[in-house]
C-alpha cells in the first residue's frame, strides 16, 4: 500500500509541477501586458465619457432645433404683419428652448426679438454665415452663444428664426465628473479654435483660444496628428506636453459642423487610473496563484484517496453504467457481455436462456398510456428477478423484450423445473399500484451449450422458440426443440 501511494504521489508531482510552472509563467506573461492593457482600458473609457458629454451637447442643441420647427412653420403661416403675435411666438420658443435670446429677421437682417423690439443685423459678420451657410448651427463669439437656425420659406414670409444657445451652459458640464482640478472640456472648431470651456480655466491648452497652435510649439507630431483625425471625424486620445507638464487629450465629433469634443487630463490622473487597474489585476494574479496551487494539492490528495478506494468504486460505477433506468435490471450492453463472460469461462456448463417479449405491449401503451406502459416494465423488472438466483442474468434487451440467462443447470429435469417456474410467474403477474393489470408474454427457450455454443446462435436459437410461442397464440413457453420431463413422450408438435 505504501508503494502504491508512494507511486501515485510520483504519477501526480511531475505533471502538476509542470502545469504550475506553466501557469505561473502565463501569469507573469499576462502581467507584463496589462500595463497597456490598463492603459488601453483606461482610454476607452475616456472615449466613453467625452462621447456621452458630446451626445448631451448635441441633445441640448437639437432640443433647441426641433422647439423652433413648429413656430417657423406657423410664423410662415400667419406671416409677420402682426409684430405682436410673431413676439408672442418668439417669446414662446425662449421659453421652451430655454434659452436667453430668440429672433426673427427677413433675409435682409430686419426683425423682431422676443420682447417685440426691433432689430437690425444685417451688418453683422455672423448674419452673412446665416444666410450663406447651410448648417444649422452658427457659433458667434461676440453672443458667446450657437445660433440654432430654422430657415422660414413661405408666401407670407421669407426669413430666419435665430435661437441664441448660452454657451454659459456648457461651462457647467464638467461639475462633478470626478476628475481631478486639472481636467477641461472644450468644444473647438476644425482649426483648433476653443468655442467654449468648462472645467480648468488656467490649463495651458486653453490659454490662446486654440489648443491645436497652443500645443504645436512643444507637441509638433502630436498637433498634426490630432488635426488630422479631428478633420476626418475620427476619435482617439493623444498624449502632449506643455511647460513640462504631461496630459492626455481625448477627442471626439460633436456631430455638429467640423466641431469636436476634446477632454483633458493630466498624465497624473491617467496613472492612478491604471493603477487602480494594475492593482486589481495584481490582487487577481496573487489570489489565482493561491487558488491554483490549493488546488493542485486537493487534487493530489484526492487521487491518492481516490486510487486507495478505486476498486471499490470500480464496480459501482460499472454497475450503475450497466444498469437499465427503468427496470432496475441489467441494460442490454451488460447482459450480452455477461452472458459472453460466462459462455467464455464455462463452455461446457449447461445454462438455459429466456427470451422474454410481453404480449400486445402496443395495445397496453394505446389504451393505457406510456406511463403505465413504463409500470408494466418496471414491476416486471422488479418481480421477476424474485425467482432466480442473484448469480443468474436478467436484462432488459429491448423495449419489451427481457433476457434471462440461468447457469449451471444440471439436467433436463432441471430445465424443465425452470421452464414451469417462468410459466407460473406470469400466470400470477400483475401490473399498477391503483389498476391492477394482468400482463402476459411470450417466451422463447434455448440450452447451451447443445443449441447454440455462441451467443448470437444461443440467441437465434431462443428467438426461434419465441416465434413458436407467438405463433401458437401467445401467452405460452417453447424451447427450440420441444423437450419433457425424462421418461415421458416428448409431444409432436407443428412447425
Amino acid at each position: 500500500m505504501d508503494n502504491q501511494n508512494r507511486s501515485s504521489v510520483l504519477q501526480w508531482l511531475l505533471p502538476t509541477g509542470i502545469m504550475l510552472v506553466v501557469v505561473v509563467v502565463m501569469l507573469l506573461r499576462f502581467w507584463s501586458k496589462s500595463g497597456t492593457e490598463s492603459e488601453n482600458s483606461v482610454f476607452k473609457t475616456l472615449i466613453s465619457s467625452t462621447e456621452s458629454y458630446a451626445s448631451n451637447f448635441r441633445h441640448e442643441l437639437e432640443k433647441v432645433g426641433k422647439t423652433g420647427e413648429p413656430i417657423g412653420v406657423l410664423i410662415g403661416d400667419e406671416g409677420v404683419a402682426d409684430s405682436a403675435r410673431v413676439a408672442e411666438l418668439l417669446g414662446v420658443t425662449a421659453d421652451c428652448a430655454d434659452v436667453e435670446k430668440v429672433l426673427y429677421s427677413d433675409i435682409n437682417g430686419v426683425g423682431i426679438d422676443q420682447t417685440g423690439a426691433p432689430v437690425e443685423i444685417g451688418q453683422e459678420s455672423w448674419f452673412e454665415e446665416v444666410r450663406g451657410s447651410e448648417s444649422s448651427y452658427i457659433y458667434v463669439q461676440e453672443e458667446e452663444a450657437i445660433i440654432v437656425t430654422e430657415r422660414v420659406n413661405s408666401d407670407k414670409a421669407q426669413g430666419y428664426l435665430l435661437m441664441f444657445y448660452p454657451l454659459s451652459k456648457f461651462s457647467n458640464m464638467l461639475l462633478n465628473s470626478g476628475y481631478d482640478s486639472s481636467s477641461f472640456l472644450a468644444i473647438v472648431d476644425m482649426n483648433g479654435g476653443i468655442l467654449s470651456a468648462s472645467g480648468a480655466a488656467s490649463n495651458a491648452c486653453l490659454q490662446d483660444g486654440n489648443i491645436l497652435t497652443t500645443i504645436e510649439g512643444e507637441n509638433r507630431e502630436a498637433a498634426k496628428s490630432l488635426r488630422g483625425r479631428m478633420n476626418n471625424g475620427s476619435r482617439g486620445n493623444v498624449y502632449i506636453s506643455l511647460n513640462k507638464q504631461k496630459q492626455l487629450l481625448t477627442f471626439v465629433p460633436v456631430g455638429a459642423p467640423g466641431w469636436d469634443m476634446v477632454l483633458g487630463v493630466s498624465d497624473a490622473y491617467v496613472d492612478r487610473q491604471i493603477g487602480y487597474l494594475r492593482k486589481n489585476t495584481s490582487n487577481m494574479i496573487v489570489s489565482l496563484l493561491l487558488v491554483i496551487i490549493i488546488f493542485f494539492c486537493i487534487v493530489m490528495v484526492i487521487n491518492i484517496v481516490g486510487k486507495i478506494r478505486s476498486n471499490e468504486k470500480k464496480k459501482e460505477l460499472e454497475d450503475k453504467a450497466d444498469t437499465d433506468q427503468l427496470t432496475g435490471l441489467n441494460n442490454k450492453l451488460a447482459t450480452e457481455r455477461k452472458i459472453k463472460e460466462y459462455m467464455a469461462k464455462h463452455p461446457d456448463k449447461q445454462s438455459m436462456m429466456f427470451i422474454l417479449d410481453i404480449d400486445n405491449f402496443k395495445k397496453i401503451n394505446d389504451t393505457m398510456g406510456h406511463a403505465f406502459g413504463d409500470e408494466v416494465l418496471r414491476s416486471l423488472g422488479t418481480q421477476i428477478g424474485s425467482i432466480f438466483r442473484a448469480s443468474d442474468i436478467i436484462g432488459r434487451v429491448g423495449g419489451d423484450e427481457f433476457m434471462v440467462f440461468l447457469k449451471d443447470i444440471p439436467n433436463d429435469e432441471t430445465i424443465l423445473k425452470e421452464a414451469r417456474k417462468v410459466e407460473e410467474f406470469f400466470k400470477n403477474f400483475q401490473a399498477g399500484e391503483y389498476v391492477k393489470y394482468k400482463a402476459t408474454a411470450s417466451i422463447g427457450v434455448a440450452v447451451f451449450p447443445q443449441e447454440g455454443a455462441e451467443f448470437e446462435a444461443l440467441y437465434k436459437a431462443a428467438d426461434q422458440g419465441l416465434y413458436k410461442a407467438k405463433k401458437r397464440g401467445k401467452n405460452q413457453l417453447a424451447f427450440y426443440r420441444d423437450r419433457t420431463p425424462a421418461g415421458q413422450e416428448e409431444p409432436k408438435t407443428e412447425e
